[in-house]
């Protein structure tokens, strides 16, 4: 492995249940690493990791610092992520103590740069198509290991070791870091702005792309993406909409709310018919991408064919959460205009066909969206408007602001009258707080809707909120009840 992972030296991550860090964490330790992590969030993810032998410690300060210096000749590294502030006590103590201290994608690096691997980036559809292209290899024998954003439903975790010859790997653009990467396979799956946090304009995520695509030893792209077909230089392109001038294609013959049936071809010829089970010309793009990547890693047609009838999308991605006074609960983490447009689109299907993988077809649709950080909300306001525009009635959760200061003039308010503004006859309405929003959908949907929770924050607790409400109901119907007499 590359000198920054040393089997002597313990690792040890601040902020191990993250979904990045997690995942890191589990793998190193089935290798037969010594590892530990501290999390204040005690949950199922920090006691998978506890059976996988990570020593882990609720508290962030500097007792964790001087008990995992304990007992070893060898100081630890210390590993952070993004999320993990400056004035993290953990790490400033770390920091007093002269420990060395490396970011979570260095880890990650380390691991990618050291074996035949396969790194999947761009804007939107990453965690899918790396989801959907370890599963394929996972089905069909090749034993990968994952490092992927989201938990695969075929691995019930977002980490996996795996004893085969691939790695597969979500890299993630949103801080940069992913220049590090030097795959032997690189997967581009779209390029659109986004990160306003950290990238001023287009042209400086276009280079950062470039920079990681001139890392990869074959870099397999969408030609279907106008700035990757004019910005980039692929060995390989895949598209949905046309078999010729690319190495793959899949065209779809039959699209329903519940699965598309699509033919396959390479190098223009038909290769055969596959049917996937997810609905949405974009989870038909991650699809393909993933059946390409895997072909040119060796994989058989005949194997994929039978593995992608059994796919399914990773956890967030259009996750049915259940069934709630006959109201489809879905959660989904669309944050960006093109991911919400992609989401209704792929729900409006299931409408409009009256076919669905969920236990009934929905007939309206109710987007519930929570505008994530203040500079995306200002960045696309106006695409987010867009977007919401196509549901039949739009709910608004308050504003999840990761941190960030307000911006005047931005906020859910705001984006619910540019709702308004396009389409003024569309039932739009602002929750100050997730339990109102919880009692807005119980008050503005009805029986038969598909209520999609979108976001990147805290409105996946929208289920057990209505969850609640319910419970609650039934507890004061109960206690009203006047019991019959003898």
């Amino acid at each position: 492995m590359a000198p920054l992972l040393d089997r002597h030296q313990p690792l040890h991550f601040i902020g191990v249940g993250g979904i990045g860090m997690s995942a890191l964490a589990g793998i190193l330790a089935e290798r037969g690493y010594a590892v530990s992590g501290s999390d204040p969030r005690d949950n199922a993810v920090l006691n998978r990791l506890r059976r996988l032998g990570v020593r882990v410690f609720l508290e962030q300060n500097a007792a964790t610092v001087a008990a995992i210096r304990s007992g070893t000749s060898v100081s630890p590294q210390v590993v952070i992520s993004s999320a993990v502030p400056e004035t993290n006590p953990e790490l400033l103590e770390a920091r007093r103590m002269g420990l060395a201290i490396c970011h979570r994608s260095d880890v990650l690096a380390a691991l990618i740069n050291s074996q035949d691997s396969i790194a999947v980036a761009g804007s939107h559809g990453k965690t899918t198509t790396s989801t959907l292209i370890a599963t394929l290899l996972a089905a069909t024998k090749h034993d990968p290991t994952a490092v992927i954003g989201g938990i695969v439903p075929a691995f019930g975790s977002n980490g996996r070791h795996g004893e085969g010859r691939l790695l597969v790997a979500e890299a993630d653009e949103s801080d940069g870091s992913l220049v590090k990467f030097r795959s032997s396979l690189g997967v581009l799956t779209n390029v659109e702005l986004d990160h306003t946090d950290h990238y001023p304009d287009l042209e400086a995520l276009i280079t950062t792309l470039q920079r990681f695509a001139g890392n990869t030893s074959r870099l397999l792209a969408n030609h279907d993406d106008p700035v990757l077909r004019e910005r980039f230089k692929a060995s390989h392109w895949w598209s949905i909409e046309s078999a010729a001038g690319v190495s793959f294609a899949a065209i779809a013959q039959e699209q329903r709310g519940d699965g598309t049936v699509a033919d396959f071809y390479e190098d223009g010829e038909l290769v055969g018919r596959f049917e996937l089970p997810l609905p949405g010309r974009h989870n038909l793009s991650n699809a393909v991408a993933a059946m390409a990547a895997c072909r040119l890693e060796g994989v058989s047609f005949a194997e994929l064919g039978e593995a992608v009838a059994a796919l399914q999308a990773p956890g967030r991605r259009f996750d049915f959460r259940g069934l709630w006074q006959g109201r489809l609960v879905v959660d989904d983490y669309a944050h960006h205009p093109s991911e919400v447009a992609a989401t209704l689109a792929m729900a409006k299907l299931m409408v409009d066909s009256g076919r669905s993988a969920l236990p009934v077809a929905p007939r309206r649709l109710v987007a519930v969206f929570q505008p994530h950080r203040y500079s995306r909300t200002a960045q696309f306001l106006d695409g987010f408007a867009s977007a919401l525009s196509e549901a039949d009635s739009v709910l608004i959760a308050p504003l999840y602001a990761a941190g960030e200061a307000p911006i005047p003039g931005i906020s859910s308010a705001a984006m619910a009258e540019a709702v308004r503004q396009l389409a003024p006859n569309l039932p739009v309405a602002v929750a100050n707080t997730l339990d109102e929003l919880a009692a807005q959908v119980a008050a503005k949907s009805q029986e038969g809707d598909l209520v999609i929770a979108m976001g990147a924050g805290d409105v996946n607790s929208l289920w057990e909120r209505l969850e609640q409400r319910q419970q609650a109901i039934d507890s004061a119907i109960a206690a009203s009840a006047t019991p019959l007499a003898a």
